[in-house]
């Protein structure tokens, strides 16, 4: 039954996160008029969705000139140290056990860190030994949250949130509400 739901869980998120992945890493932070930050050009925001989203159809966080996040960037904020940081340290800034996903974000795709945290993998150490992502698709507690949770981290890697908890939060949209909803009832 574990493996039937985390094909149903891949196939969501292929159809739905995915749907908007490419291979290129979005650039770099930009402002927006209103002193806004966004990672890369051409951030818009999808009402239905409730998100941020990048030209290429990646999920982008939206930091207002005052440090307050859009309420996507806030909710993976929460969800990260929910459920993230005991492995790779508070803020993504990595442990003795686990790498800084501040770090990874760096060079890592949205795709590819979809495809890790659903599947997981195993990094062969020098000496011997390995580093053990666990599969986590069939958590809905990370998959339900999983672009919030990577557009905190890629807002920490980019530099544009601090370590530390956000300045605030905008109100959370209709449309992230139904998104969330049917995530967790679907």
């Amino acid at each position: 039954m574990q493996n039937i739901w985390k094909a149903i869980s891949l196939m969501a998120i292929i159809s739905g996160s995915l749907a908007y992945a490419t291979t290129m890493v979005s650039a770099e932070a930009t402002k927006t008029e209103d002193g806004a930050t966004v990672a890369g050009k051409g951030a818009e925001f999808d009402a239905d969705a409730g998100k941020w989203y990048l030209e290429s159809g990646d999920p982008t966080y939206h930091v207002k000139a005052d440090g307050t996040l859009d309420f996507l960037t806030y909710r993976g904020f929460q969800r990260y140290h929910s459920e993230c940081h005991v492995c790779h340290g508070p803020e993504g800034v990595g442990s003795t056990y686990a790498p800084a996903l501040v770090d990874s974000l760096k060079t890592m795709s949205y795709s590819d860190f979809v495809a890790v945290v659903a599947s997981g993998r195993t990094v062969h150490l020098p000496g011997g030994g390995e580093s053990v992502m666990p599969a986590l698709g069939d958590n809905k507690n990370v998959m339900c949250y999983l672009d919030g949770i990577y557009a905190y981290l890629k807002a920490r890697s980019d530099g544009v949130v601090a370590r530390g908890r956000p300045a605030g939060k905008e109100a959370k949209p209709e449309g992230l509400g139904k998104t969330e909803d049917s995530c967790f009832n679907g």
